[in-house]
């Protein structure tokens, strides 16, 4: 039955939502720290793995929704493959090494293929042509949903971990994602269910002259917003490890209260902003702009992308300030965070609805799975930069005692200041101060190289705050062992993804100019 009203449906919807973004926020916003301070992991490695399953996590949906539209449906497709997403928190709950971690996150990102293009393309399903004006209002809403989610798991899950380990941290996201299942089930009775197109169906949408010219439109589009992505996803790996710095003051002194931010707490300005800045922007911002000129979708987009620049200009600057010992306040993140989100809004808002809009009916879950490929091609390119930045190099020995030395075969490349990766240097022990108490680990991580003596190809090894590493020998050392030596140094990181972003904003306004919208709503 048509109607001008909201569909019954949605509430189910968005409180799924809400709850499997708890669990996988959850997850996701401890996920680096995990990796860098329990499983001894260097920062480039770590980062590499972050950004490796939030690739699959968002290129399996572009299968997930092939498999939506040609046989089981997007309800039944969301509900099968939730299965898997619930055991891949029971595993990062039970176990902890490498290879239990790669196998979790594996089912996480099966189950996250199965849901991300089918929720929000479910979404548009539950309205037609009587009430499609509540479409812009709606996917507001469903993003304010999942950032509420995010907002009270990137609070929550840092202090699970803190007092009670990563099993209770990465098992409560995981009853979330149960809570989640069970909510959508109980609107089962509630939804319009498009029905599985079919293969013949889909195959004609897609592979009709009409489908492969949408795909190839989008897929233009796609390119630009993949950058966005690559640049994004990095609040919850690289500015991760920036917050964790000894001289990032991570302290708030709002007057009537005083805390202290853990690290990887400073990701939940994101969703916190988000609740504010979607309704600002829906209600007030986007109005006032459309009785000037049509803030069409490529004119959002093309704006966010700008935009995005100035936040990783703000992150390089505060790397370069702490990489000159410079105290800096966790402000200058959190002025990042608020930029980004903006440009968020305006990108990845609009670019959801967009491409739910611009599919053809047959094709709906198709395309938003293209669109999270997006994400996918963005962490590419975030994974392969990091692979890029490091190259191998031989220790030839190390010298332990309270100042650690270490000298290797080759000298190019070798300066003060480079980051050195060490996945593990056998034989040689290290002393931790953690939170009052003294530990004994391997020799691994990311560290700093200080003091070098050219003639003799070596160099103090620092911790990552250059403070002087305090080794002892665990069994005799065989040497040569491979290290990495990062080749930017500092804020040069970060300087890189603002060219890159730049670049491809400039480049995106004759895409805009050039792209002609439609809109395709179930009737």
């Amino acid at each position: 039955m048509e109607t001008a009203k909201m569909p019954k449906g949605i509430p189910y919807i968005i409180g799924n939502e809400a709850a499997e973004r708890f669990s996988f926020y959850g997850m996701k916003t401890i996920l680096v720290l995990f990796m860098t301070n329990y499983l001894l992991m260097s920062e480039n490695k770590s980062t590499i793995w972050v950004h490796t399953f939030l690739m699959a996590a968002y290129l399996l949906p572009l299968i997930g929704g092939m498999v939506a539209d040609i046989f089981w449906g997007k309800y039944k497709t969301i509900m099968y493959l939730s299965l898997f997403y619930c055991l891949g928190h029971g595993v990062l709950a039970i176990y902890e090494s490498q290879f239990t971690l790669a196998l979790g996150l594996g089912f996480i990102a099966i189950g996250a293929g199965g849901i991300k293009s089918c929720v929000s393309a479910h979404v548009g399903d539950q309205f037609d042509k009587t009430n499609s004006t509540l479409l812009e209002r709606v996917f507001g809403f469903f993003y304010i949903s999942i950032n509420l989610g995010a907002f009270i798991s990137t609070l929550l899950t840092p202090l699970l971990m803190k007092y009670y380990g990563p099993s209770v941290a990465f098992g409560v996201p995981g009853v979330l994602m149960l809570l989640a299942t069970f909510v959508f089930w109980l609107g089962r009775k509630k939804f319009i269910a498009i029905p599985a197109a079919g293969w013949k169906n889909f195959k004609e949408a897609v592979f009709s002259k009409n489908g492969l010219r949408i795909i190839g439109k989008l897929s233009v589009v796609y390119i630009f917003i993949s950058i966005f992505w690559a640049l994004f996803d990095q609040t919850g790996s690289t500015w991760v490890l920036q917050a964790k710095r000894e001289l990032m003051d991570k302290t708030i002194d709002l007057g009537f209260v005083n805390f202290t931010l853990l690290p990887d707490q400073i990701q939940a300005m994101n969703p916190f902003l988000i609740l504010i800045l979607s309704l600002l922007f829906s209600y007030v911002v986007y109005p006032v702009v459309n009785r000037f000129f049509k803030f069409t979708y490529m004119r959002k987009i093309a704006v966010g992308l700008f935009i995005a620049v100035l936040s990783f200009v703000t992150i390089a600057y505060v790397e370069g300030r702490i990489e000159q010992g410079i105290p800096t306040h966790v402000g200058w993140q959190l002025l990042a965070f608020l930029i980004i989100t903006i440009a968020e809004v305006l990108v990845a808002i609009t670019a959801l609805e967009f491409s739910y809009t611009q599919a053809p009916n047959a094709m709906k879950s198709f395309i938003m799975g293209l669109f999270w490929l997006t994400v996918t091609v963005g962490n590419l390119i975030t994974t392969e930069v990091n692979r890029f930045i490091v190259r191998e190099v031989n220790l030839q020995e190390v010298t332990v005692g309270e100042r650690t030395f270490a000298s290797v075969a080759t000298w190019e490349g070798i300066e003060t200041g480079l980051k050195l990766e060490a996945e593990e240097i056998k034989g040689v022990g290290m002393i931790q101060q953690n939170e009052n108490k003294t530990d004994s680990s391997k020799l691994s991580g990311t560290f700093v190289i200080g003091q070098v003596n050219v003639a003799a190809k070596s160099f103090e090894l620092l911790d990552i705050d250059k403070q002087p590493v305090h080794t002892f020998q665990q069994t005799p050392s065989e040497f040569p062992q491979a290290v990495s030596v990062n080749k930017l140094k500092g804020s040069g990181y970060f300087w890189f993804f603002v060219y890159l972003m730049l670049g491809a904003a400039v480049l995106f306004i004759p895409v805009a100019i050039w792209y002609k919208e439609e809109q395709y709503i179930q009737g």
